[in-house]
């Protein structure tokens, strides 16, 4: 079996600290969340940025960019992948905002969602043309999708996407299962999915709220990746009688993996894997 991808999601756009004390929303708990999960062992870390004094989520690079920079102080190396979701800005100068950044505060990757969707109360729109606008704004940058896939259907608008050279193998893809208008956490339709997946990608798997330890489980025992995190789920036990922490959820992941004889992977074979640049002060993708 490959070594075991952990994507690292600290944050997302939901949870606050009304919710759970535990979520880091200013750039410094962010910078700290990433720091402790590196030294247990993670291979990426995928953040979104909240402004400090709202806590509401932003767009603005400067926010990402003191991430990315106190991120870097402690793993130069790390692979890091930024947000451009869709679900609470809709225009392309606002979602590409943090892929202008250079030099030391570049991003290796950022979020490619492959179609609109519906989660419980709001959509996060996904145009055609703004998909191939962030993945042609990623490919001049030199800064490598991550491909956000929530059903069948958007694996397949991926594969258009090669067709029509907007992205470019190898392909890294996250599989979500668990939101409410998109595949389910079972069985059928995670083997669907990853059916229709080309063997030269990486993939890691999701699960949603209680479908987080479920589907990291699945994933660590199928030799895919896991992605982890207060993002996707904020509670430790399925009876939600006890708060996580994010130390919590990725320890958890590395007992499931030592179970199953599953190795970390360190952020330079994915980078290896991913014809990335090495880190270090080198990041993204050298597009020939």
């Amino acid at each position: 079996m490959d070594k075991l991808i952990i994507n690292f999601t600290p944050t997302g756009m939901i949870p606050t600290k009304e919710m759970t004390p535990h979520v880091p929303v200013t750039p410094n708990e962010v910078i700290e969340d990433v720091h402790r999960a590196y030294e247990l062992g993670i291979t990426m870390t995928h953040i979104h940025a909240r402004d400090e004094s709202t806590g509401v989520p932003t767009y603005r690079k400067e926010v990402y960019a003191e991430m990315i920079a106190g991120i870097r102080k402690y793993a130069p190396d790390l692979v890091i992948c930024t947000s451009l979701s869709g679900r609470d800005f809709n225009t392309l100068d606002k979602r590409a905002d943090v892929l202008s950044l250079e030099g030391d505060l570049k991003p290796d990757m950022g979020s490619l969602t492959l179609s609109s969707l519906n989660f419980n109360k709001v959509a996060s729109m996904n145009a055609p043309s703004m998909i191939e606008d962030l993945a042609t704004t990623m490919k001049s940058k030199g800064i490598v999708p991550e491909l956000e896939v929530f059903d069948v259907g958007m694996i397949n608008f991926g594969k258009y996407l090669v067709k029509k050279d907007y992205i470019r193998p190898p392909l890294y893809y996250n599989l979500l299962f668990g939101n409410i208008a998109c595949a389910q956490t079972n069985l059928l339709h995670t083997g669907v999915m990853l059916n229709d997946i080309t063997d030269n990608s990486l993939v890691s798997i999701a699960g949603i709220g209680n479908g987080q330890l479920m589907m990291n489980s699945l994933a660590i025992a199928i030799g895919k990746g896991v992605r982890v995190g207060l993002e996707d789920n904020i509670w430790y036990d399925a009876e939600r009688t006890k708060l996580a922490t994010n130390s919590q959820l990725i320890e958890r992941v590395h007992v499931i993996a030592k179970a199953n004889n599953r190795q970390i992977m360190p952020p330079s074979e994915f980078r290896t894997k991913m014809e990335m640049e090495p880190g270090n002060g080198s990041y993204g993708r050298i597009y020939k």
